[in-house]
């Protein structure tokens, strides 16, 4: 009977086991390693026919065409007929912060309460084994900038690579920059008309708050400043040290807005306090590109497939933005902020740009090298250049196209990655239950 006990345990744990999923960070590859016979889309506009990338140590070494390829222990990976892209790179996400949005609160640690919290660190509650990861990679995104929510001031973001035991694993640039959400300046009448107000609703101007509230947080900036300048200090404010980078532009300034009032209020704050300003969303930012690329600001368009912000706007404005952008100079990144999709359609936003004026590697750029500038990683990472780590995808088809996208292999700093994920086991689990081939 206790022979049977342990037998029934040692099945009933070999069950579980296999229903785990069985996906894991992938070792450090030693050696070289070739990519041959690929077009390769280089990430800064260039394409290279038949071309080969040689990665020695998990860096990019060498680049070209019509590559020799030494006999001997080496990896080679033929891509006859696919296509080669740097990794794809997501700007503004809460990966591995939240997981189920909806119900299930031990799952999330996004957002920290209080108003000014520059202090928090979005990378210490990185999760790495988030199910979310393993679509994403799927879908060729191998880096994210973790950024967390709420407050007026939320806190620090770092990029993170997407095949990490743990967070210091992950860390690919840590506090690369602060979120500031910019207080509304969209004045929303009254859904009573007339000036009437609901029961219960404030009587308060909120466009007097809002201003009020931008005053507040410039005070904030330059005390901090102040602080900044002290050689030692009787007592550490770590507010204050949160956010001394964007003094000495170590970190950047990204500030979450979307019409040109609050843009402009965006680039009053690198005027005076001299930041390195990003903004994310800034849906409106086409109305004032050549004022954007003036002042030297950056943008992340937040979410391509979505209505426009003005009912004046026309229907497709999301989609013309980024051309728009392109013509003026500015410096851009394509995000997906879609959480029901959880971001895995990046591409595929970027593909809709290139419909609407973008040629398909400034489309590809804006979701990979332009990407990486932004992020301030552009020298490790964005695009199959010499010296760069080899973050690399294969497709079968386009990438930037959802009909031809089949991403067959992914590596992230030379190590090929599993492709493997929970929704795939479930599509196989499930296929095998009901017989289908």
């Amino acid at each position: 009977m206790k022979k049977l006990s342990i037998v029934a345990l040692v099945a009933l744990f070999s069950a579980q086991v296999f229903a785990q999923d069985d996906v894991y960070p992938t070792k450090e590859y030693k050696g070289l390693l070739f990519i041959k016979n690929a077009t390769i889309h280089v990430g800064n506009g260039q394409v290279i026919s038949n071309g080969t990338v040689k990665v020695n140590n998990g860096k990019i070494e060498e680049v070209a065409a019509n590559m020799a390829i030494p006999v001997g222990d080496v990896k080679v990976f033929d891509a006859t007929g696919k296509h080669v892209y740097p990794g794809l790179i997501l700007t503004d996400v809460d990966l591995g912060l939240m997981e189920i949005g909806s119900g299930v609160r031990g799952s999330n640690d996004y957002l920290e309460i209080g108003d000014l919290n520059p202090s928090i660190r979005s990378i210490v509650a990185y999760n790495t084994d988030s199910k979310v990861i393993g679509t994403l990679r799927a879908n060729g995104i191998l880096l994210a900038n973790v950024v967390p929510q709420g407050g007026t001031i939320s806190g620090s973001s770092s990029v993170v690579q997407l095949d990490a035991w743990n967070y210091e694993d992950a860390a690919y640039k840590m506090e690369n920059g602060i979120h500031f959400n910019m207080p509304s300046l969209f004045n929303r009448p009254s859904q009573f008309g007339g000036g009437r107000r609901g029961l219960g609703e404030s009587t308060e101007d909120p466009i007097k708050a809002a201003l009020e509230k931008i005053e507040s947080v410039k005070a904030f900036f330059r005390e901090a400043l102040a602080y900044s300048k002290e050689a030692t200090h009787a007592e550490t404010n770590l507010k204050f040290d949160a956010v001394k980078g964007l003094f000495t532009k170590q970190q950047k300034f990204f500030v979450h807005c979307n019409i040109v009032k609050e843009m402009l209020v965006a680039i009053d704050f690198a005027k005076q306090f001299g930041f390195d300003v990003v903004l994310v969303g800034a849906s409106e930012s086409y109305q004032i590109a050549p004022l954007l690329k003036e002042n030297n600001i950056a943008v992340i368009l937040e979410q391509l497939h979505d209505l426009p912000t003005s009912e004046d706007d026309d229907i497709d404005q999301p989609f013309k933005t980024p051309f728009a952008l392109q013509k003026a100079g500015v410096l851009f990144a394509i995000n997906d902020a879609f959480e029901e999709a959880r971001y895995r359609n990046l591409a595929f936003n970027a593909g809709t740009a290139a419909t609407y004026g973008l040629t398909k590697e400034e489309a590809l750029s804006a979701i990979t090298l332009n990407a990486a500038k932004i992020l301030g990683v552009a020298d490790k990472t964005g695009s199959i250049e010499v010296g760069k780590d080899a973050n690399i995808v294969i497709s079968e088809g386009d990438i930037l196209d959802m009909k031809s996208s089949i991403i067959t292999q992914a590596f992230i700093q030379g190590r090929q990655i599993s492709l493997d994920n929970k929704q795939k086991q479930l599509y196989e689990r499930y296929k095998g239950k009901y017989g289908v081939k």
